[in-house]
């Protein structure tokens, strides 16, 4: 299971990212992509998850109605959009799998890669 976060950088507060989670070896269909990130002497915590099967999203409170998750199962890509970003959500952005369901129970997933940087200046 490979799976590659990109598309973080550097930006305002207010302002907007996209991040992008392409599978390889794999397809996403059947799965369940979440989202974790992890800022500085913080623990992880889960933003977001999608099943690939049907589409639905769950939320994380910090984020619910600032970020949205999609899912392009024929790119075997699932995207998290950030609106109105905020200097706390600054962290490491890691995309993962799981066969479970939707969960903000790290252990639960796999394929952590090494994530990509998210940083919200004030």
């Amino acid at each position: 299971v490979q799976l590659q976060a990109s598309g973080g950088g550097l930006v305002q507060a207010g302002g907007s990212l996209r991040l992008s989670c392409a599978a390889s070896g794999f397809t996403f269909d059947g799965y369940v992509i979440g989202w974790f990130r992890q800022a500085p002497e913080k623990e992880r915590e889960g933003v977001s998850c999608i099943r690939s099967s049907d589409g639905q999203p769950y939320y994380a409170d910090s984020v619910k109605g600032r970020f949205t998750i999609s899912s392009n199962n024929a790119k075997n890509t699932v995207y998290l959009q950030m609106n109105r970003l905020k200097p706390e959500d600054s962290a490491v952005y890691y995309c993962v799998v799981n066969t479970m369901g939707c969960s903000a129970v790290e252990e639960l997933y796999d394929g952590w890669g090494q994530g990509t940087l998210v940083t919200v200046s004030s």
